[in-house]
């Protein structure tokens, strides 16, 4: 948050779109189907809290396979979804649709959330000491499948228990931690040198810091003060202080971002993005099997694997190389390439789709979209980037993961709370006087809104959104 006046950024209204697969109830929706092509916003309701209360507004999201996390302003977590190796947070493996809060964090206050396949961290203050001087902030927890623990545990790994965390990424089986003063530690499986060691190996890995980053290949490694992390299912990237992009683990279908690889299909240790060289890049995310970053100037470059259009640049064509895998042809890009531009403000990768905020304020989405995660259109694939056109306010984060998307917003403006209101009592009968207010009062996402809405249910489609009745 920028500084200024209080006024200046404190949302007067937030909100959480979800959508996709809902087998296990990570939408925290129910619907007549296992999966809901349309973002709509949950209830608040559904958190026990007043839209008037602290609780009503949200500080982070995430997204795990099948569970979901969300972080309120008043620094409680809420989990829901898939629990099956623990990964919500509540001390059993009961999987549940409705958002409930993890009670032992209590005396934290939760500042952001990581999603891993089935696991879960949280970077929190403690508000154990009634004393602001002597509060512990920036502390780790962990929870769920390769952490040790069914409830929130504070880990501290190699770092120093007084170390700041400034943020925490969890993959598919692996998971890293970046300090306050750059520095990275890693642990859980390296199988594909996820861990950055220098070597692969077998079964569950302890903590170790990451000391050796490869800028130059004709050069000995040396240590780089990183900014931002985050983890793919077997591979991870990280930015450093100069804007550099450095990428380890799993390569085979072009993740990693380097026109040839040095051990066979991996990298052991962090090494450069060679052709990001000179290009500040500020935000990066890693899919499945892809990897995208979006400069300084907005500009969203993308690599890796794009069969299922996770990359945004269309069917297979002559922009792709093709490799075998298991005996099956696969669309890959080995290095990054520009996909938009200019206007990129975030942007956030799923198992097999990646989700795009655009400065303007407008969604896209593009990839595998077999349950509507990356697009409402009805298609199995979103080969380009596709407007998502449900969501109402400023977008401050996305998240994605195997088969679902979650967005939050805020609105720090009374038209913008006007817009939240109308969204609330649209229906069949109505909408063609709200499309009209949208019109007069120069209302883009509200209009989007209504024509999306129309089209939706002029084709057959379901209005029944509520959330289940008992939580």
């Amino acid at each position: 948050m920028e500084s200024g006046d209080v006024g200046e950024w404190i949302p007067l209204k937030c909100a959480i779109y979800t959508w996709g697969y809902n087998k296990c109830g990570q939408t925290a929706r129910k619907g007549k189907e296992p999966h809901l092509r349309i973002p709509w916003r949950l209830s608040q309701n559904l958190f026990r809290c007043p839209d008037d209360s602290q609780k009503s507004r949200w500080l982070d999201v995430a997204c795990g396979w099948e569970h979901t996390a969300a972080v309120a302003s008043d620094g409680s977590l809420f989990t829901w979804g898939s629990n099956d190796c623990g990964q919500l947070g509540d001390g059993t493996e009961n999987s549940r649709k409705q958002p409930k809060k993890v009670r032992r964090l209590d005396t934290e206050f939760v500042t952001s959330v990581s999603c891993g396949a089935h696991c879960m961290a949280v970077i929190a203050d403690s508000h154990e000491n009634s004393d602001t001087t002597m509060l512990k902030k920036g502390r780790l927890w962990v929870w769920g499948q390769n952490q040790g623990s069914n409830i929130p545990r504070l880990f501290w790994g190699v770092f120093n228990p007084n170390t700041v965390i400034q943020q925490v990424s969890c993959g598919f089986s692996h998971t890293v931690a970046l300090s306050e003063d750059g520095l990275l530690q890693a642990w859980g499986y390296n199988e594909y040198g996820q861990l950055g060691r220098g070597f692969t190996c077998d079964g569950l890995q302890k903590a170790q810091l990451i000391n050796n980053y490869e800028r130059f290949l004709d050069e000995a490694p040396e240590l780089v003060t990183i900014t931002q992390i985050s983890c793919g299912e077997y591979h991870t990237a990280a930015i450093s202080e100069i804007g550099d992009v450095y990428t380890w683990g799993l390569g085979g279908t072009g993740q990693l971002g380097h026109c040839s690889l040095n051990y066979d299909d991996r990298e052991l240790l962090p090494r450069r993005v060679v052709r990001l060289e000179g290009i500040f890049i500020k935000d990066i995310a890693c899919g499945g099997v892809h990897t995208c970053c979006v400069t300084s100037n907005g500009a969203l470059y993308a690599w890796g694997g794009s069969i299922l259009g996770q990359l945004g640049l269309g069917p297979q064509n002559g922009c792709f190389s093709l490799g075998i895998q298991n005996g099956t042809s696969i669309a890959l890009r080995s290095i990054p390439i520009l996909v938009i531009p200019s206007g990129v403000a975030l942007v956030t990768c799923g198992h097999c789709h990646t989700l795009i905020s655009m400065k303007n304020g407008m969604i896209y989405g593009c990839g595998y979209n077999s349950y509507g995660q990356a697009s409402s259109m009805k298609s199995t694939y979103s080969w380009y980037p596709t407007p998502i056109d449900w969501c109402i306010g400023d977008v401050k984060r996305l998240a994605a993961d195997g088969g679902h998307s979650v967005v939050l917003t805020d609105v720090r403006s009374l038209k913008g709370i006007c817009e939240f209101k109308l969204t609330e009592i649209v229906s069949l009968a109505n909408l063609d006087e709200i499309q009209e207010v949208a019109s007069r009062y120069d209302s883009d996402c509200l209009a989007r809104f209504c024509e999306k809405l129309r089209d939706h249910l002029h084709s057959g489609g379901d209005f029944d959104f509520e959330v289940e009745d008992d939580v």
